[in-house]
């Protein structure tokens, strides 16, 4: 059975002040389907036409049975030709208009208890008014509508934590967010106030996107903790407990690397007490900023680089060609249109940051498994590859695609006119190439190398991204991926882990805080120990991080800090890089493939060393030289390395120098 309104106001005259105290720590509970709509909404199981239909999922057990309400039609059905589906309703046929009387006055948050759909990211964004009344579904100035996106990994589900705007609530469950704290797109905390003479308020809510179910909102009194069980009974709150508070300084400080993390509203609480760098998560992404062709949203992007600018740090702007989450009105111009998009758009954030530094651009981001042809390149159940992706942004043959050399080598004319550009509208910003699973995957490893050896030849690179994930790394060996480290920091290039994170669930799907730990140990010390790596990022650190379904969250909801966190501040504190003077030379030592195959190995040596002449050896297990070769000052970086009759196994290459002598560890297979 359905629970209606809670709302007694007779009842409360009656018993007097003693009820008036509990009923302002009672939450007001609205049902979903009892809103109204100018496009009635369906009340068939199944409907598939109209703007909203009410469906009921049967009793189960001890499970009651639910009716809720869920929108049927999509933004980007209202986004074509200059449309405001993307930051409003666009028509009074997507709002849900409620009634909503309340037992006293004061302040109230919202809550609601929502179910995102199977499209998980696709299917998880509504609007609702910032205020009470009847609001204009097509306004967008001044700001009247919420748009609440990035529900698919927040939300509780159970449990005695209070409900706030973080959680771990992943997709197809029902679960709990406090909206008013769930703050995003650069939107202020949105409470709600209700005046003593008006009790009874007008409240709104506006489809964004389809497969979003809505069961129930609730109004609890700001500044009471409402936990699952509380909203779920329409129980009183309680007076929250003071939260854990960190007390910083950020891991990195003093450090010869800078530690950062992703930024986005959920990774947002006590940044500044734990890193000295930020990425925008979203907010700096082309379809982020430009849905709409022509009109900027620069909020979420602002938000993180004043974060940035607060602190000091390093800011790494992510990103500005991509074959994922671009705008979806480039797909149908032509090749001429698309590449005076792509220029108004590197323009577009020029301009925007002028007289500001931006430290580093991911100026191409995953060339080799997203590229931006308009096609999924990484196929899923939902959207197979090779399919058409209408937010692949479809440009590639605008920036000169690629080109077959006489050699059978592929040029990357797409890559390098993205580069050429970000020279031109950036000159004083490292630029970065990135992307994933290069660190566990040789193959994937030695494209990259090309792509990079490309850009550097024109001077165009200054660094070099490898995001770090853990779908890339946890099924890797420690030598697999130094191996693949090398290689791709042979080309001289510095390296940046961009978008670091360890998951942490059990063989039986449980989170764990002991294998997030374990792997922590396993992984993080590779990235930041390697010479070459100059600073690590990782890819959020609190609940609404973009693997909170795996457990790859450092914090928990309440602030406390899991086992992996403490151990990371230890570890960095007390690990000693090595020396500048030390590290300069070795950090452009390398050899590539490593493992080495077919006899030969390639060594790259910076210019100081290439000039003199260098004595190497080959050194077994027990030490004893199995080959040697001199090598006479070359001009050539890439100097091969013949490795007659050498069997399998693992190896020291020393090399003597004039200078010192430097040690390289290498696998031959």
């Amino acid at each position: 059975m359905k629970r209606t309104q809670r709302v007694f106001i007779a009842l409360a005259a009656a018993l007097g002040c003693h009820f008036t105290l509990v009923a302002q720590t009672a939450p007001v509970v609205v049902e979903a389907e009892s809103g109204t709509s100018t496009n009635p909404a369906v009340p068939v199981a199944g409907a598939t036409t109209g703007d909203w239909a009410f469906r009921t999922v049967a009793a189960s057990g001890t499970t009651p049975a639910i009716t809720y309400a869920t929108s049927l039609t999509d933004v980007s059905a209202y986004t074509a030709n200059g449309g405001v589906g993307g930051s409003a309703p666009a028509t009074a046929a997507r709002v849900l208009t409620y009634t909503v009387t309340f037992p006293a006055a004061g302040t109230y948050d919202l809550y609601a208890r929502i179910r995102v759909g199977a499209g998980g990211a696709n299917d998880d964004s509504f609007f609702y008014a910032n205020s009470f009344g009847t609001k204009d579904p097509t306004t967008t100035t001044p700001a009247t509508w919420v748009n609440a996106n990035g529900l698919f990994n927040v939300g509780y589900t159970s449990g005695t934590i209070a409900v706030d705007g973080g959680g771990t609530g992943g997709t197809g469950v029902w679960k709990w967010v406090d909206m008013s704290k769930f703050v995003v797109n650069g939107s202020a905390a949105t409470t709600f106030t209700v005046a003593a003479g008006a009790l009874t308020q007008t409240f709104q809510i506006g489809a964004r996107e389809d497969g979003l179910d809505f069961d129930k909102f609730v109004f609890g009194t700001s500044g009471l903790a409402f936990t699952v069980a509380n909203l779920d009974a329409g129980q009183p709150g309680t007076v929250p407990v003071p939260p854990f508070i960190p007390s910083g300084p950020a891991l990195a400080t003093g450090k010869a690397k800078y530690l950062g993390c992703a930024y986005s509203t959920p990774q947002s609480p006590y940044f500044t007490k734990y890193w000295n760098s930020v990425t925008p998560e979203n907010g700096g992404k082309w379809g982020s900023v430009e849905g709409t062709r022509g009109t900027f949203n620069w909020a979420e992007l602002d938000s993180a680089y004043n974060r940035c600018a607060k602190i000091g740090g390093v800011f790494r702007m992510h990103n500005l060609v991509w074959g994922s989450q671009q705008p979806t009105w480039l797909k149908g111009l032509s090749d001429a249109d698309q590449l005076t998009e792509i220029n108004n758009w590197y323009k577009a954030v020029a301009d925007h940051f002028a007289g500001k530094k931006i430290d580093f651009i991911d100026v191409v981001n995953e060339p080799i498994h997203s590229p931006p042809t308009g096609l999924y390149t990484v196929g899923s159940t939902d959207h197979p590859a090779g399919s058409a992706d209408p937010a692949g942004g479809a440009y590639i043959n605008a920036l000169g695609g690629t080109t077959t050399l006489s050699d059978g080598t592929i040029q990357y004319n797409w890559i390098i006119k993205s580069f050429q550009l970000a020279r031109q509208y950036f000159p004083n910003s490292k630029l970065v190439l990135n992307e994933y699973s290069v660190e566990n995957d040789g193959n994937s490893a030695q494209i990259y190398v090309r792509m990079i050896n490309q850009l550097k030849a024109l001077n165009l690179i200054d660094g070099v991204g490898i995001q770090g994930h853990a779908f890339s790394t946890q099924y890797s060996t420690a030598a697999t991926l130094r191996a693949n480290l090398n290689t791709i920091a042979a080309p001289g290039v510095p390296l940046y882990i961009t978008e670091y994170d360890s998951d942490a669930l059990d063989a039986n799907g449980n989170n764990s805080d002991a294998v997030q730990l374990a792997e922590y140990q396993r992984v993080f010390p590779i990235f930041w120990e390697h010479p070459a790596v100059k600073g690590v990022t990782l890819w959020g650190y609190r609940p609404g991080h973009w693997r909170t379904a795996q457990g790859a969250y450092l914090v928990n909801s309440d602030n406390t800090e899991r086992a992996a966190m403490t151990w990371l501040r230890t570890y960095i504190q007390n690990t000693v890089l090595g020396t500048k003077a030390a590290s300069a030379a070795s950090a452009a030592i390398y050899l590539y493939p490593n493992p080495a195959q077919g006899g030969s190995v390639f060594l790259s040596l910076p210019p100081a060393l290439n000039q003199q002449t260098i004595d190497v050896s080959l050194l077994n297990a027990l030490g004893q030289r199995v080959a040697h070769q001199t090598l006479p000052p070359s001009a050539e970086a890439g100097r091969p390395l013949a490795l007659p009759g050498v069997a399998h196994g693992i190896y020291t290459v020393r090399l003597q120098t004039s200078t010192g002598t430097f040690s390289q560890r290498l696998t031959v297979e």
